[in-house]
């Protein structure tokens, strides 16, 4: 029979396979508009009030497509909108967020060598962050920076700077880059939601009350489907930076994701410009390259001696609890024997890695019992861990043993 651990962790698998899903769908619609926005063509038979048009072929078919800068004089029966990738994404997103961060929180969100907060207080933080982010953008947005896209677009460059740094004097650096992107896409969503759709809605009640719609909702969506545009790349790349220690294990963490958001750029301007003109400004790929090698070589610079901190800090109620489970010493020697190798503040198991991964340290008894759950899970009740190749003496008695002591802490605490 599952255990609820085991159940759990599926559960989120579940939800992260959902949100990389209706992550792809909203990206993809997303680039799809923007492209076909910057490739329409005026033509002389077009429809009175039609801006452009676009001929595509795919799967077999043609597909003409016409745009209306405000819209046409009748509207069809059926109106697709797209919505619905935009919302599922967030959502999905959201619960993913709480289910790794917020339930997981002693062990990913919050690192008291930088902060010594209450699990909740980090949650809260957490949260609250996501709002004010989205209320501050949104008044930016309003004001009279929006008749200048250019210095609004820097001030957003800014704010994402200044939550990236702020977020890795709280929080771990795996959950620093992962708030930013949460940050980043919940400022996308709620355009979406607060912006561009309401306003899409005025437009279409005007034309079926058979009033002029206004103009200004049109730039009022172009100037927040802009920013989405150019913000899409970035949170991918803080959204996997989990699962790469080279991005988030280092102090320069935070100038690591504001120099990605450049990246956006760049790359976006090549491909945007391409669509409208058919040729992209190619010197965009060698400012690239080259704010990756700067983002290679920060991610290699020796972090702060923090693990020190780390290792004198008190232990929580619950890894007391692992801690002193029956079984704790044998499983301590077999972690050490199996996981320390690269799981240690200076990885041994050869010279090509720099940081143990995703930032997991496995060598003091508190490492272990600080990542009892993850060690269960990769070496107990499956055998993701160690890999293959670098298995010395996990036998089956070993795994036993870990799930064993997991369940006798489980029970200790129950």
């Amino acid at each position: 029979m599952f255990d609820f651990i085991v159940i759990w962790d599926w559960i989120a698998f579940a939800v992260r396979w959902l949100h990389v899903v209706t992550a792809m769908a909203w990206i993809g619609a997303s680039f799809y508009f923007i492209a076909l926005d910057l490739m329409l063509k005026p033509a002389e038979d077009m429809p009175e009030g039609a801006f452009g048009e676009e001929w595509e072929v795919h799967g077999g078919g043609f597909y003409h497509t016409t745009k209306y800068l405000v819209a046409p004089a009748r509207l069809p029966d059926h109106l697709t909108w797209h919505k619905w990738q935009s919302y599922s994404t967030w959502l999905s997103g959201a619960a993913l967020l709480m289910i790794i961060y917020w339930v997981g929180g002693e062990i990913y969100l919050l690192d008291p060598t930088k902060a010594d907060l209450a699990l909740w207080q980090g949650i809260v933080i957490s949260g609250g962050s996501l709002t004010l982010g989205w209320l501050v953008y949104d008044q930016m947005c309003k004001s009279k920076l929006s008749d200048t896209p250019t210095l609004l677009m820097l001030l957003l460059f800014a704010l994402l700077v200044a939550m990236s740094w702020a977020y890795n004097q709280i929080f771990t650096g795996r959950a620093a880059l992962l708030h930013l992107g949460a940050f980043t896409a919940t400022i996308m969503t709620a355009n979406v939601f607060f912006q561009i759709m309401p306003n899409q809605r005025i437009v279409v009640a005007d034309l079926q009350a058979g009033r002029t719609p206004d103009a200004k909702y049109g730039k009022i969506a172009k100037v927040r489907s802009t920013h989405n545009n150019y913000l899409t790349l970035p949170v991918v790349f803080l959204m996997l930076s989990n699962h790469y220690p080279l991005a988030f294990g280092t102090q320069y963490a935070w100038i690591i994701a504001s120099l990605i958001f450049l990246t956006g750029v760049t790359i976006r301007h090549y491909f945007n410009t391409m669509h409208a003109t058919g040729k992209g400004p190619h010197w965009t790929w060698g400012v690239t390259v080259i704010l990756m090698i700067i983002i290679a070589w920060l991610s290699t610079v020796p972090k702060l001696d923090t693990m020190e901190q780390s290792q004198a800090r008190p232990l929580t109620a619950t890894e007391t609890t692992f801690a002193q489970a029956a079984g704790f010493d044998d499983v301590h020697k077999i972690v050490r024997g199996n996981c320390s190798m690269c799981h240690a503040r200076e990885p041994f198991y050869n010279d090509t890695m720099l940081w143990p991964p995703k930032n997991v340290v496995l060598e003091t008894k508190a490492d272990v019992a600080h990542h009892a759950q993850a060690i269960y899970l990769q070496a107990g009740a499956s055998h993701a861990m160690p890999p293959p190749n670098a298995i010395r003496t996990m036998t089956a008695e070993n795994r036993q043993a870990i799930v064993a002591w997991f369940q006798n802490a489980k029970n200790a605490a129950n």
